[in-house]
């Protein structure tokens, strides 16, 4: 089952017209949330950056947050799942072919709750491989990548790349070159006992799992840097890791084919155990 704008529906009746611009155009937006043990984690703060995306490209989202929290958990109950991957999209809507917002006479919202699977458990033992590729992260004049937007092109085109280079993930740069984040990552790295992470200045989404591992380090006392970067301290750094809401903390053993570090860090080792005894916090207290 899933939600479709009032209604619980079975997929084979989860339908939109082709004439919605979220399928022309790309145009909407989107969260993707993890539930543990029937709890969605950090529900408040996607939902909140989910209503920022949606002022910053002028669309109204036709519920308010407590009623998409409800919704969600509706969804998450119909399909009787505790551990789950949960999707909330909302697109402009059906309308005439044409640029312009206002042909879109009601928004379409959809949620969808999927049983969450697993990462293979050597992605944390022994890492992942990821390139740094050719495809340059949208600059932030023309799309906005703190827009959790459905035009993902540019995200599609860099994990192509990384996938004919035989990795795991992409690393985007930004127009000047500096380290942007992955197609559905940020990127962390250690150096000289310092945490480094690219400022959001850089032109990168500000993921809330990144918020909480920053928050992490810093009560553990762990030195942070978020600055601008070259793709060369990433190769000579000594730990790297990606992080999103449903990997959490994903070590990195290789960059570009080069070998980081002998082992898994111990600062990735020790952010990953902390933000899961987080999440473990989190759903024991809601």
């Amino acid at each position: 089952m899933l939600y479709l704008n009032n209604k619980l529906v079975s997929k084979s009746k989860a339908l939109i017209s082709v004439f919605d611009h979220g399928f022309l155009y790309g145009d909407g937006i989107y969260e993707t949330l993890r539930a543990y043990n029937g709890v969605v984690f950090k529900l408040d703060e996607h939902i909140d950056r989910l209503f920022r995306s949606a002022s910053m490209i002028g669309l109204t989202i036709p519920k308010g947050p407590e009623a998409i929290k409800k919704t969600v958990y509706t969804t998450l109950r119909a399909n009787r799942q505790k551990e789950a991957v949960i999707r909330i999209t909302i697109s402009r809507g059906a309308g005439p072919i044409g640029l312009d917002p206002g042909l879109c006479r009601r928004p379409t919202f959809v949620i969808i709750s999927n049983k969450f699977k697993n990462y293979p458990e050597q992605y944390y033992q022994k890492g992942i491989k990821v390139a740094i590729v050719n495809t340059c992260r949208n600059f932030r004049g023309a799309l906005n990548p703190a827009i959790k937007s459905l035009n993902f092109l540019n995200n599609i085109l860099a994990k192509r790349e990384a996938k004919d280079k035989g990795a795991y993930e992409a690393i985007m740069l930004n127009y000047r070159g500096h380290l942007a984040e992955g197609t559905i990552s940020n990127i962390f790295f250690v150096k000289d006992n310092i945490l480094h992470t690219p400022e959001t200045g850089v032109g990168i989404l500000d993921g809330i799992t990144r918020k909480s591992i920053l928050d992490i380090a810093r009560e553990s006392g762990i030195e942070i840097n978020e600055g601008r970067f070259k793709k060369e301290d990433l190769l000579n750094s000594r730990e790297v890791f990606i992080s999103n809401t449903t990997m959490e903390v994903m070590p990195v053993s290789h960059v570009d084919g080069t070998k980081i570090g002998t082992k898994k860090g111990n600062i990735t080792k020790l952010l990953h155990k902390a933000y899961k005894k987080e999440v473990a916090d989190y759903v024991k207290n809601h």
